[in-house]
Formats: structure tokens, sequence, C-alpha cells
């Protein structure tokens, strides 16, 4: 359309669409158009073309200085969803307090597009970069995903400003977010009050290469339960145990925290004896261990737990393959699963869970498979004398023995469903537990049926193994429970030990006397709520008689002046609740008992179990996603610390929210 001198500007005062302030309304004769203040296009400006055109125009608009499209995208009156965003950006101070207003609004296209009100800003085309790489770490998403069209299409049409980077690119934008993350975990664990506790976990791929992931464990000056991964590194299987353990304490140095550890949590493998002892050995001759590394070694529990039920599924093996080659043969004709339900509904078997057959690498499917046919064992027999060709039914001998596992399978099952939904778990809430599955196992030996009996047994000692490691640390732990103080250990052990539980108990007493000690020798001035140093004037001012406060320490000890730990095992019980958190009565009680809490503070934080919640019935080596398995180990390391890392930090901020959705990502670089 031409406009000619001949035309003139309509007064649009009374047009009430915003688009009306980027265009000018011209008429000549009986057209009107709608002229580009910025680019100088000419548009329909017909009341009958509506106004999305000029909104669709506006968007991409090149020569339009000033890219706040708020009013641009606000059409009526409509219901806005709001969502609440910490805006920060690189290169420059964050601000603080700018909340960005998202509201959801369709154009005539049928997209979905936000309407973001930022006031007058700029688009910033580096803080879009590094959005990009964050998403990506943060869902793990294949850096490829770049240069799909499908992608590409999007970002193009969501905004024409943002130039498309390349994998590499957007590869060394994960490294750069990598780098100032770790930075903040190094001044993090820098800074922190008390120990560190270490668990290696091992990973594998489709592929045959194996990782080990290094995770510290560690409760904050807020006595909040943190974890960050702090190396995701590449090994070769056949390693020397030399090697793996250098690999670990390289690691430790580097993050600076050899000094600062408390225990090594790690499989109930045999193949790591040596690994574990090498480190223990090598931080002892520094002696940074308490205890002189009596409490360093801990084997997890979880996994023990699934060593024990992998021997459970060995052994009964044949007979569980029977009851799958069973549930299959039912399942394999829609005839025979008819004729099944009918013998069921006539045997008046109550049958709920109807058959399955379960998957290989999940254990807890399988206890449930064999839950599922024991409910309907009257009519396998049954559907025999009806079907020749069914003649794989399990004995009466066999569905005996069946039951017997599968209560052994029930109580493992249940063991491991308390520790499910609960996120953090402190060291304190496995001693019980534990001590239960001890004394299963000593019943389980006692059975009259050999099968039972040799089975307990091939448990029993793979069991006493890690209870003679681990079991000292979970009835510290215990004790620093102010629920159960010394009475749980008082409670269990005469039923594990017999006429040798006062010894044993003795043991337990004399190791958290030790262990309360070292903390008041290496931290005397903690006893007396005292600084070996003030600041004064932004300055560090030496204190000279840190000497004499060591010396108050240890005669205050000849005069059989009462320590926290007396006090605290003399003072009334705390009374038992759902909602108990130990964590919050350490916080409380930490001014009262100063060594103590610094001792709870190391304990509760080590991590009994390592097991992921999601992992918890696996029977396999943890697998990373394919899509980030063919990456360099520079790359990938970098990728899944940071994105452990960012997760962390969203998890805390959400739940200290109010409700309201809260992303707060940091984008600055200072």
């Amino acid at each position: 359309m031409e406009i000619s001198e001949e035309a003139v500007i309509v007064n649009s005062s009374r047009l009430k669409s915003v688009v009306w302030n980027d265009f000018d309304r011209v008429k000549k004769g009986e057209t009107f158009a709608a002229i580009c203040r910025h680019c100088k296009r000419i548009l329909s400006g017909s009341s009958t073309s509506g106004t999305s055109h000029l909104r669709n125009h506006l968007i991409r608009c090149r020569r339009r200085s000033n890219h706040d499209i708020t009013q641009l995208l606000t059409r009526g009156k409509r219901k806005q969803n709001t969502l609440a965003l910490t805006s920060f950006s690189y290169n420059q101070a964050p601000v603080k307090n700018e909340v960005v207003t998202v509201a959801s609004t369709n154009l005539e296209q049928g997209l979905k597009v936000g309407n973001i009100n930022t006031g007058s800003v700029n688009f910033d085309y580096r803080r879009s970069q590094l959005d990009l790489a964050r998403m990506i770490i943060m869902h793990g998403y294949p850096l490829g995903m770049v240069d799909d069209i499908g992608f590409k299409t999007l970002v193009r049409n969501l905004q024409p400003l943002f130039d498309l980077v390349t994998v590499s690119e957007v590869e060394a934008d994960c490294m750069e977010i990598y780098k100032k993350e770790k930075q903040r975990v190094y001044e993090e664990l820098d800074k922190l009050p008390g120990k560190v506790s270490l668990t290696v976990d091992r990973w594998a791929t489709n592929g045959g290469t194996e990782y080990l992931c290094l995770i510290a464990h560690y409760i904050d000056d807020s006595w909040e339960l943190k974890k960050k991964i702090l190396n995701f590194l590449v090994v070769d299987p056949t390693q020397a145990e030399d090697s793996l353990s250098e690999l670990v304490m390289t690691s430790l140095r580097n993050w600076d925290i050899d000094r600062k550890l408390f225990s090594l949590t790690i499989d109930n493998r045999s193949t790591y004896d040596r690994i574990v002892h090498r480190i223990r050995d090598q931080l002892c001759q520094h002696r940074f261990l308490m205890c002189e590394g009596q409490l360093f070694d801990v084997r997890c529990a979880a996994s023990t737990v699934k060593l024990l039920v992998h021997d459970v599924l060995q052994t009964s093996g044949e007979i569980i393959n029977k009851v799958r080659e069973t549930i299959g043969y039912v399942k394999g004709s829609q005839g025979t699963q008819e004729k099944f339900n009918e013998i069921v509904q006539l045997v008046g078997i109550n049958w709920q869970k109807g058959l399955f057959i379960d998957k290989p690498f999940r254990w807890n499917s399988t206890y449930m498979m064999l839950e599922a046919a024991l409910e309907c064992k009257e009519a396998f027999p049954q559907l025999q004398e009806h079907d020749p060709g069914f003649s794989m039914c399990p004995s009466g001998l066999d569905w005996d023995r069946l039951r017997a596992i599968t209560s052994i399978l029930k109580f493992f099952h249940e063991v491991f469903n308390v520790f499910v939904g609960r996120k953090h778990i402190t060291a304190n809430s496995y001693f019980a537990e534990i001590c239960d599955i001890h004394l299963q196992l000593i019943e389980w030996c006692q059975k009259s049926d050999d099968f039972i009996s040799s089975l307990a047994l091939k448990l029993k000692s793979k069991f006493d193994e890690y209870w003679k490691k681990c079991s000292l640390i979970m009835a510290i732990a215990a004790i620093l429970d102010p629920r159960f103080k010394m009475k749980l250990v008082e409670y269990y052990y005469p039923q594990i030990y017999g006429d040798s539980a006062p010894d044993c108990i003795d043991i337990v007493s004399n190791c958290m006397r030790a262990l309360y000690s070292g903390h008041a020798i290496y931290s005397p001035l903690a006893a007396h709520g005292q600084s070996s140093a003030s600041e004064s004037s932004g300055s560090i001012v030496k204190d000279r008689l840190t000497g004499f406060d060591r010396f108050l320490h240890e005669t205050s000890l000849s005069q059989n002046t009462k320590s926290d730990l007396d006090k605290y095992l003399e003072e009334p019980f705390f009374p038992r609740s759902v909602d108990f958190s130990i964590l919050n009565w350490w916080k409380v009680h930490e001014p009262r008992y100063p060594v103590l809490s610094m001792m709870a503070r190391n304990i509760l934080g080590i991590p009994i179990s390592k097991v992921a919640q999601e992992s918890l019935f696996d029977t396999g080596d943890r697998a990373l996603d394919h899509c980030w398995s063919s990456l360099k180990s520079d790359t990938l390391q970098a990728l899944m610390c940071s994105q452990d890392w960012m997760r962390n930090e969203l998890e805390v901020i959400d739940s200290k929210s109010s409700g309201t959705p809260v992303f707060a990502l940091r984008y600055d670089t200072n």
C-alpha cells in the first residue's frame, strides 16, 4: 500500500489498543493504514483488520529500541497467573528484590507467550545464553539439543534477536557456570564449623565406562544437613588400589578438606578394604582423624541389606523361576487367564493384587510377585487338573519355602520403606532398624527348616562383618538422640549379646567419652564459649591466652567438673514424637552443650547409608544417562556437579518459600 501526501493522520486518542503508541493511523479516502513509527513499515489500519498483525510486527521490529512488550501482549481484562522470579544479571551486581511478573497470553496463532514486565530493559543476549546453559544442566538435556530444528524454530519465534549458539559454545558456557559455582562450594566448605563426611559411589554406562562419584556430607552452621557432589571421575576398573585411593586423596586435597574429613562411607565389599585402609593411614599420619580413625570406615547400610537380599534371591532362584514360569503360562493366553480367574472364584480366594511377572533389576517387584502368587496358590493345582499342558506348578514343599522366602523379603522391604520418603536422614535413625535386622537373623537361624536356617546362617555371616565395622558409630549416634541416650543401647544389647552385653555397653560408653574428649581437647575454647581471636577494626587479633584455656580445660577435668556429656546423660529424656527434629533440638541446645553439640554435628552428619531413594530396590550400580555418557570426562564432571549444586539450592529455596514457586538462579559473575 502506498501513502500519498494527500493522506491525513487520524486522531488515535479514541483507539484503546496500546499498539497505537507505536503506530500512526492515516486515512486516504476510505482506506486506513498503520505506519510503524520505528521502521516506517505500512500495514493495514482498518478497524476490521484488528491489531494482532500490529502486535506481531512490533515484537519482531528490529529498529524498535525498547523491547518492553508488556502492553503489546495484554488484551482486555484477563485473569493472570503470576510467577515470581528472582532476577539477577551477569557481569553486574545482583538486583535485589526485582520481581518479574509472567502472565499467560494466547496469540491468534495459538502460541502461548510470556508477558514480561521488567520496565525499560533491553534484551540481554549474554544472560539468555547462560539461561540456556543452566536449563541444560539442571534438566539433564543433551548439549546437542541446540542443533535440533525444532529448538531453533522455537527460539527464533520467541526472540528473533537471540543468535543461536553451537554445541561448543553452550559447552563453554556450562564450564563457565561450573567454575563459578565450584568457587562458591569451595568457600562454603572452607567456612564450615564442623567436619565433613565423604561417600564414594560407583556409576556405570551401557558402554562399560565406570565412574567414581565423591559426595561431601555435612551439617552447616544453621544445623541443616547438606550434601554436595565434589567430583565425578572416570576410573579404569583394572586400576590398582593405590591409584584409586590416591584419586580420592587428590580430590580431598584439591578441595582442602583432607584435614576436615571425619568418615568415609562406601559399599560393603571386601574389594574396598585396602582402599579405605590406605586413605585412613594417610590421614592418621597427619593426625587429621579423631580416635585414631576408629570411626572412619563406614559401610553403607542400604547396600549391605541389598547384598543380603541378593543372597536370598540367589539361593531361592530355582523356586522363584518356577513361579515366574507358572505366572507366564497363566498370562500366556486369554483362555488360560479366564479359566484361572474362574477357579479363583470357585475356590473362594479373596484376590486383590493380580498376577504379574517381576522386573529382573528391581527386587521389590520380585517380592510383590511372590506375595501375589501366594494369595492364590490353591488355584494352581486346580488349573493343573483341568489343563494337561500346565506342568510347572510348584509343589507343596515349594509353596512352604516360598512363604518363608517371601516373609524374609517382606521384612527387608519394610526396613527399606522406613527410609523411603525421608530425603535427609541423620545417623541416629539407623541403630534401631539395624538391631532389628540382627535380632531377626538370630531368630531365622533357629528355625527347624534346614533350608531357612542354612540361608539365615549365610546371611548372618555377611551381616556380622558389617555389624563389626559399623555398630559402634550407629550406637554413638543413637546416644546423641535426646529421646534415647544410653537407654536404646541398653535395651538392644542384652537381646543381641546376652551375658556379654555389659562389656559391649562399656565399649560404647568408653568410645563415646574418648570421642567427647577429642572434641574438647582439639576445641578447648568451645567448652568455655570463648573465641581464640577477636575482630578489631576489621583485622584479626590473636588471643595469647589460648594455652591458658587448654590448661583450664585439663584442670577442670581433674577436679571432676561435670562435662557437657555428663549433664546431657543425666538430664531427662525428650518425649518421643513423630515430628521430632534432632537437628532443631541440637540447634536450640547448642549454647548449653558447646562441646557435645560440636560432636553431635560431626556424628549426625555421617551418611550411614549412601544409596539414593530411587535406587533402593535396584540390584545393580547406578547408570549414567545415555545423553551425557559420551561427553568428555571434564565436561561430564562439570555437568554432574553443577546439576547437583543447582538442584540443592532450589530445594532449599522451595522449602523456605510460602507456596509461591520461586526460581532463584544466580547469574552474577562476581
